[in-house]
């Protein structure tokens, strides 16, 4: 928008007038610039009184005064309570990630245990994203490394499978993981249904929280199992109880079976931070730190405020929830979170006993995270004052962005692209690029795809160039970034190579510079080369992570996949019919097309592929 339009904007819109026209009702207001971008999200009782007190006459902080300054448009949406316009809110905050409301950087779904009761024979699993009603979840989870406690755990416990069922219907014989002990291999019938069904009942109870109803259970098969003489099957209930009662001890357990999550907040001069210690079924499943993002000129009880309303936007709330501020709107939050869940839900900001105890502990390890992340930052800050002035830079770079090429001999080339900020890393920012299209083993190539790929987008969308471009690799990769770089007019950005050097040794990396001194080797002493290292380390492993999962999903991928005209409902009945891939590539034309939906053309393009 011209700066004339801008003016225009800004002479239109009068809040005050806005204001009155407004209904009395509960709501969602969205204040935006002269650009249209979200400013401010909030939620009023009275969207005409609450709207109105910005625009009044009355002193404000420095904070509200800078944003109604920019503020030329505002967005209303009328709910029927006050408690509904909540859960609004905390749903625009979400998706619009407006400038002044505090923000919970999450940008993931909650992990689950999964288990597949759709089959036969359920198998445990590690779930995150939607959820099939057809199968049970167990959770949420704080984080992946609880959830892959927990399967480990029940493996262990009480036997489980945690194959893939393709993986499941082709076996032939025990696998592995009957031979340490951590299945019963239903795959090759070693173990009934029935029998399979009483340990997936068993593992519900316990990670429901029901341990000693599992002991009970076990103690009577082990004692009926004595009696009739079978003494080791008498010896393995026997350790499955000593190990159950081992996790007991372990455990924190609250009010018996209790669901419950223990939030605390600490500060540290400017910035805070948030942990979550969350409670299922009497286990403690672990904590998780949290580190609002525009958190500055709020207070503690406000920013914990928006924090719930976020972090529960999309997680179930347990019944109670352990508080360490006592924020402003609580029985209302309890209220909408108990409208949402369909029972009570209690918010209890001044716990007694070991509850106190517990928000204390959590208290002091989000002060300790903050000191952490504190000295992290101060750390990088120097090694990028320091990288700045080894390369002769006229300001120290703010955003750097390095350039990875993985493959296995040429095939299924992958490119990492990871950024690093004053902060670290950012991870939401980094990308992989399935690469194609040139000789295999061509790096060069490869580098001249990639990085003309991410700067030509850059441009086109207008995005935030980097101040400094790192290359893995030396003299010819940095050429061809030299080369892309000047196709899409970027030469005023900085760039390097990271070479190996002559020892090949961490901390001997070779700096190869377009200009002069051309090549750097700063060694292990210096803070700088640290820097360099972690970030061409961090966008090596980001490269052959995605390189590793391209070159197993071709190992695993079926070949009806690269035949046109056969999508995922086809595969599944061919499958299905013939029972797995050998009886497809056994089928004449004609029984090909027996299968509902298969022509006799696509019949003959089925078995050519196949034959």
């Amino acid at each position: 928008m011209s700066e004339k339009g801008r003016e225009k904007r800004k002479a239109d819109f009068d809040g005050r007038k806005f204001a009155r026209r407004l209904p009395t009702g509960p709501g969602v207001y969205q204040m935006r610039d002269a650009d249209g971008i979200a400013l401010y999200v909030g939620k009023a009782a009275n969207l005409r009184k609450r709207v109105a007190s910005y625009f009044d006459a009355r002193p404000k902080i420095e904070r509200i005064m800078r944003m109604v300054a920019q503020v030329r448009s505002i967005e209303i949406s009328l709910a029927r309570s006050e408690a509904e316009a909540l859960l609004l809110e905390n749903e625009w905050i979400k998706s619009l990630k407006p400038r002044y409301n505090v923000l919970l950087k999450d940008d993931k779904s909650y992990p689950w245990v999964m288990l597949g009761t759709d089959h036969e024979f359920p198998r445990i699993a590690f779930h995150r994203g939607a959820r099939d009603r057809h199968r049970q979840y167990l959770g949420p989870y704080p984080s992946a490394t609880s959830v892959r406690e927990s399967i480990n755990l029940i493996q262990k416990l009480f036997l489980l499978r945690n194959c893939d069922d393709s993986y499941f219907s082709h076996r032939t014989r025990p696998c592995l993981q009957y031979q340490i002990k951590r299945c019963t291999a239903p795959c090759v019938g070693l173990v009934s249904s029935e029998d399979y069904g009483v340990q997936v009942k068993d593992a519900l109870l316990f990670l429901r929280g029901h341990s000693q109803k599992v002991i009970t259970r076990l103690i009577a098969r082990m004692e009926q199992a004595a009696a009739t003489q079978h003494y080791e099957q008498a010896a393995q209930y026997r350790d499955q109880i000593n190990h159950l009662k081992q996790m007991q001890a372990r455990q924190f357990v609250s009010s018996g079976n209790g669901d419950l999550d223990i939030i605390a907040l600490a500060s540290l001069q400017r910035s805070c931070a948030i942990e979550v210690i969350s409670i299922r079924g009497g286990h403690s499943l672990g904590q998780r730190n949290y580190f609002p993002a525009q958190s500055e000129g709020h207070t503690g009880d406000e920013i914990l405020q928006a924090f719930l309303g976020q972090y529960y936007r999309e997680r179930q709330p347990p019944p109670e929830m352990i508080i360490s501020h006592d924020v402003p709107q609580r029985a209302l939050l309890a209220d909408a979170f108990s409208e949402r869940c369909g029972r009570r839900v209690r918010i209890q900001p001044h716990p007694r006993g070991h509850r106190r105890e517990w928000l204390e502990m959590a208290g002091r390890n989000a002060l300790n995270a903050l000191h952490m992340r504190s000295s992290e930052a101060s750390r990088i800050s120097q090694q990028f004052e320091a990288l700045a002035g080894l390369l002769l830079l006229e300001d120290v770079p703010q955003t750097i962005e390095c350039f990875d090429i993985s493959h296995t001999s040429g095939h299924k080339t992958v490119a990492s692209c990871v950024v690093f900020g004053p902060d670290g890393p950012v991870k939401s920012n980094y990308r992989r690029y399935n690469l194609k299209g040139f000789a295999p083993g061509d790096d060069y190539a490869a580098m001249r795809e990639v990085l003309g790929r991410r700067y030509r987008r850059l441009q086109k969308e207008e995005g935030h160039m980097p101040d400094l471009i790192m290359v893995d690799g030396g003299k010819g990769q940095l050429g061809v970034a030299l080369e892309v770089l000047a196709d899409c007019g970027l030469t005023d950005i900085p760039l390097m190579g990271v070479a190996k050097g002559s020892s090949r040794r961490a901390g001997y990396e070779e700096w190869v510079l377009p200009v002069a001194p051309y090549s750097l080797q700063p060694g292990p002493e210096s803070s700088a080369s640290h820097l360099v290292q972690q970030i061409r380390d961090e966008a090596h492993r980001f490269a052959i992570t995605g390189h590793r999962g391209r070159r197993q999903k071709a190992t695993v991928q079926s070949v009806l996949e690269d035949i046109p005209g056969v999508g995922a409902r086809r595969r599944r009945a061919l499958l299905t019919h013939f029972g797995g891939l050998q009886g497809v590539r056994k089928a004449g034309v004609e029984e090909l097309m027996g299968i509902p939906g298969i022509s006799r053309q696509l019949a003959k393009r089925i078995f050519k592929a196949l034959h």
